[in-house]
């Protein structure tokens, strides 16, 4: 293979096999080579205006994050959703690539690109091969900016936060920057954060206790017996004993995960704590059922002894 072709390979390796009608000439493909290559069942498929996927069938994520970044151009950032895919952060489904440039960039959003003009272009980013991401915080409240769900806005930062990948610090301070925006969900959110709970299922469960007329727990206090650390429950009742726990299945598919589970129910039960377990399904198919347990297990409960609560605030 001449010099000319082990560029081209080379270029095709690092974008991943994705290209732009530009580098096509530089790589020797001529106008009508490229025409031909892009034809209705041709080896190359158009992603988007001037840019080619140079195989069949149906492109990933990243060849379609590779396709946004060249047809944006230079200076052009990865946020929202698209970003977080690719910092291992739980997401809703979606093959939208949001696009920050420029506040004086002229760019047409098309197919699956959105762009989004802003004076506040990130400072810092990721990069990998021609694609450059905004980072967490950043990436996280343009996520939120676009949805409608509040379960898929709390789903999104905690898991951006229990995977530490960002600081509620650091997100509170990116809802602080944003100046003349209402950001009402992922205020709300952080909100929930801030009164201790950490987790969707944790924030739906506080929603529904929250109306029932029970008393209101503490969310994510540490137990601690003589000193020693017993356990984190994600809602307690030291006036009765009384802490629940929110299940996931998802959670609990390793054996190493169900065992820690049960090694804190043991833990909590020896202490006399009454621990109820519910799932995040039971939450959304059975608030009455959920709502009765605890009333009875408050009303059969006694004052914790021996165990001292300290809050997230403490």
């Amino acid at each position: 293979m001449d010099r000319d072709g082990l560029a081209a390979q080379r270029l095709l390796s690092r974008q991943l096999g994705v290209i732009s009608a530009r580098q096509t000439l530089a790589i020797g493909v001529s106008a009508n080579g490229l025409q031909h290559r892009a034809r209705p069942a041709g080896p190359w498929q158009r992603l988007l205006p001037g840019v080619y996927l140079t195989t069949t069938g149906k492109p990933t994520s990243d060849q379609l994050e590779v396709a946004a970044a060249l047809y944006a151009g230079p200076g052009s950032v990865i946020t929202g959703v698209a970003a977080l895919r690719d910092w291992d952060i739980e997401c809703p489904p979606d093959r939208r690539v949001d696009m920050l440039i420029p506040d004086g960039l002229r760019r047409k959003s098309t197919g699956f690109v959105v762009f989004h003009r802003t004076r506040r272009m990130p400072k810092l980013v990721a990069t990998t091969d021609v694609r450059a991401f905004a980072l967490v915080p950043r990436a996280v409240a343009d996520a939120v900016d676009g949805m409608t769900r509040l379960s898929d806005a709390r789903t999104l930062v905690a898991s951006a936060v229990q995977r530490q990948r960002c600081t509620v610090a650091q997100l509170q301070e990116e809802l602080a920057s944003r100046r003349g925006r209402e950001c009402a969900l992922l205020r709300r959110v952080l909100a929930e954060i801030a009164e201790g709970t950490r987790s969707a299922p944790e924030c739906e469960l506080a929603d529904l206790i929250r109306p029932s007329g029970l008393p209101q727990p503490l969310y994510n206090p540490r137990l601690y017996v003589k000193g020693t650390f017993l356990a984190q429950p994600d809602a307690w009742w030291q006036e009765a004993s009384v802490a629940v726990e929110v299940d996931s299945m998802r959670w609990h598919l390793l054996p190493e995960h169900w065992e820690k589970t049960m090694l804190r129910h043991r833990r909590m039960a020896a202490a006399g704590i009454v621990v109820l377990h519910v799932s995040p399904h039971q939450l959304r198919t059975e608030p009455q059922e959920v709502i009765a347990d605890i009333a009875h297990a408050l009303a059969n409960g006694k004052p914790a002894t021996g165990i001292t609560t300290r809050t997230a605030a403490a």
